[in-house]
């Protein structure tokens, strides 16, 4: 890392110090080694459990990463207890803010979203993605940490609004028209706030009438991290794409900061699930 780079890691260590919790520590990656533990982590939870596609370069390295990777922050949550582990890294998220991305390539969510009622909101705005936790640390404790690192960036940094593509396993969009049909009936967002999925890219989410599916069951077999957004008033964005890479179906998810600060902390305490999210 030159100079440069690290007077900005000094800076964001003053301002994001870490945050423990037993044998847990959450903070920004500071080196590359950091980033790259934490690509080893989504390697072996994407590509490893949910099925997604490896390039040649990600089976070589057994890493996933793209090009968003250098210009994000980068969230961690490290276990001390695991060495047997590239940097102890069990979760991770990845935070891209509009000041950054308006200097870059812009924000990953628009390769599958139309995204400009989003770009009307006044301040900053944060896209969340490539969040996974290792398969032996999805338990209360990993998950408060990382939200309460994610809530303490969005007061660092006064976020007013959060975003972002979370998925559903599986790449069959007929095989969960049930929780599709419930997200756009019951959660839609509202037309000031809601993205759209890419024409060449969009699957109608309005498979199956409202009475024709039990909302309780269906709210029940959405993943945990979806569920998790709803449940602290989040929102969902118009049509799902399929990421046949990945092995998934994704829906966008937009959340009001002021929502998350205010209720992060009593709904995680009640979950006792991960889930995953690009």
């Amino acid at each position: 890392m030159d100079t440069a780079e690290l007077q900005i890691v000094d800076t964001e260590k003053k301002l994001f110090p870490p945050i423990e919790s037993g044998e847990l520590i959450a903070r920004l990656a500071e080196t590359e080694a950091d980033i790259d533990a934490a690509q080893a982590l989504r390697y072996r939870v994407f590509y490893g459990e949910m099925g997604a596609v490896p390039s040649a370069e990600n089976l070589a390295r057994e890493r996933d990463f793209d090009d968003f990777d250098a210009v994000c922050d980068h969230l961690l949550v490290i276990s001390k207890d695991r060495s047997d582990l590239p940097g102890g890294v069990v979760g991770t998220y990845r935070l891209l803010r509009r000041s950054v991305a308006e200097s870059h390539d812009g924000f990953y969510t628009t390769g599958e979203y139309e995204i400009s009622p989003l770009l009307t909101v006044d301040g900053e705005i944060l896209e969340l993605g490539r969040s996974c936790v290792d398969i032996d640390h999805r338990g209360r404790s990993t998950m408060q940490l990382l939200w309460q690192a994610i809530a303490a960036y969005v007061h660092i940094h006064d976020i007013r609004l959060m975003f972002g593509c979370a998925s559903m396993p599986g790449a069959d969009p007929e095989e969960l028209s049930e929780a599709l049909s419930y997200l756009y009936h019951c959660h839609l967002a509202p037309e000031s706030l809601r993205p759209r999925a890419l024409p060449s890219r969009r699957v109608d989410m309005n498979m199956l009438p409202r009475d024709a599916f039990d909302e309780r069951k269906a709210l029940k077999a959405l993943p945990p991290l979806i569920k998790g957004y709803l449940r602290v008033g989040g929102f969902i964005g118009d049509g799902a794409v399929v990421d046949p890479q990945f092995n998934t179906t994704d829906v966008s998810v937009v959340v009001k900061t002021d929502l998350i600060t205010e209720k992060y902390s009593r709904h995680y305490e009640r979950s006792a699930h991960w889930s995953v999210a690009r």
